[in-house]
C-alpha cells in the first residue's frame, strides 16, 4: 500500500466573523509568532500560533495576499486551516488610517511620560506596519 503525497493545498482563511477564503493552493506562507512559516503539499501535520503580518498563498503563478493577527494554524495532511482573530484582504485594509496608526504608536514608543503603555505602542506598530506591508504588495 503506497502513500501518495499531495500536490496542492486545500486552505480555509476564517475569523469569527466570516469565511475569507476556501480553495485549493499550491503554496502557503503564514505569519508565526517567531517567523514566517512556509507550507507546501506534504507539510508534516503542524499546529501553531499565528503571528502578526501578511499571509500568502499561491495558485499557479498568482500569489494572493492577506494581513492576519493571532489565532492558529493548523496543518492536517493536504488542508490548511488559518483560524484568524483579525484578517482582510488588502482591499479592505485603509491604508490612510494603518499609516495614521504607525505614526500615532511611534509617537507613543518615543513619549517619556509615566505611565505610556509601551507594549501596547509595539503591538500597535507592528500591526500598522503589517497592515500597510499587505497593501503595498
Amino acid at each position: 500500500m503506497s502513500t501518495r503525497i499531495s500536490t496542492k493545498i486545500d486552505l480555509e482563511i476564517v475569523t469569527p466573523e466570516e469565511l475569507l477564503f476556501s480553495g485549493t493552493v499550491d503554496k502557503v506562507t503564514v505569519p508565526g509568532q517567531d517567523g514566517a512559516l512556509g507550507i507546501l503539499p506534504g507539510h508534516a501535520p503542524m499546529l501553531s500560533e499565528l503571528g502578526i503580518g501578511t499571509l500568502s498563498f499561491q495558485i499557479n503563478d498568482r500569489e494572493s495576499l492577506f494581513y492576519c493577527s493571532y489565532g492558529f494554524v493548523e496543518v492536517l495532511g493536504s488542508r490548511v486551516s488559518v483560524l484568524a482573530e483579525v484578517a482582510a484582504r488588502p482591499d479592505q485594509i485603509d491604508a490612510k488610517q494603518a499609516e495614521m496608526d504607525r505614526k500615532n504608536a511611534y509617537t507613543q514608543l518615543k513619549s517619556t511620560r509615566p505611565g505610556t503603555d509601551y507594549k501596547a505602542a509595539s503591538e500597535l506598530l507592528h500591526q500598522a506596519q503589517a497592515r500597510l506591508e499587505t497593501v503595498s504588495h
